[in-house]
């Protein structure tokens, strides 16, 4: 890799930094291939990205990266997991880990807030942007239906009581 290859992987490191919500360091020393090309489906389908780089490179990027510094986690065979929604590196990286012991999450950053083994597991349980936008909806949605049903309570207590006037009259 010459010095140009350097730059632009910095470069591009830091360009990906700066715009993901989060970051997940972990080691995966012993995963086979195929099990590293499941990881990297599951997060691309989540919107996220894989990226295996020299800690080194990667400690470049952080240093005029807008995401807190968590070159202290890049020992070692590190793999970096970054998505722009804040939950979803997470999420993807310790459902990954629950299922494959030699994945094993150091760390991460979001945004200017550092973000130890703990934090990134804390992080992981929380729901996505998705599932909240869903939630509020449902949220917003629900009186306005609640307001119809009791809108249309009067008019169906009205119709059953001419009703029932009709049929006392016809029974007269």
């Amino acid at each position: 890799m010459d010095k140009a290859e350097k730059r632009e992987l910095v470069s591009s490191l830091q360009d990906a930094f700066n715009a993901s919500g989060s970051v997940v360091v972990a080691h995966y020393s012993g995963l086979s291939v195929a099990k590293m090309e499941d990881l990297r489906v599951q997060m691309k389908q989540a919107g996220g990205q894989v990226k295996v780089a020299k800690n080194r490179l990667a400690k470049r990027a952080l240093e005029n990266a807008e995401i807190a510094d968590f070159g202290e986690f890049l020992t070692g065979p590190t793999v970096l997991t970054y998505a722009e929604d804040p939950i979803t590196a997470a999420k993807i990286s310790a459902k990954f880990a629950k299922s494959n012991d030699k994945y094993v999450i150091l760390g991460g950053a979001m945004g200017e807030t550092k973000l130890d083994a703990a934090a990134v597991a804390a992080l992981s349980e929380l729901p996505s942007l998705d599932e909240l936008r869903a939630k509020i909806a449902g949220m917003l949605t629900q009186p306005a239906a609640k307001i119809a049903s009791v809108l249309q309570a009067p008019g169906g207590q009205v119709a059953r009581v001419v009703s029932a006037y009709s049929e006392k009259g016809e029974a007269a």
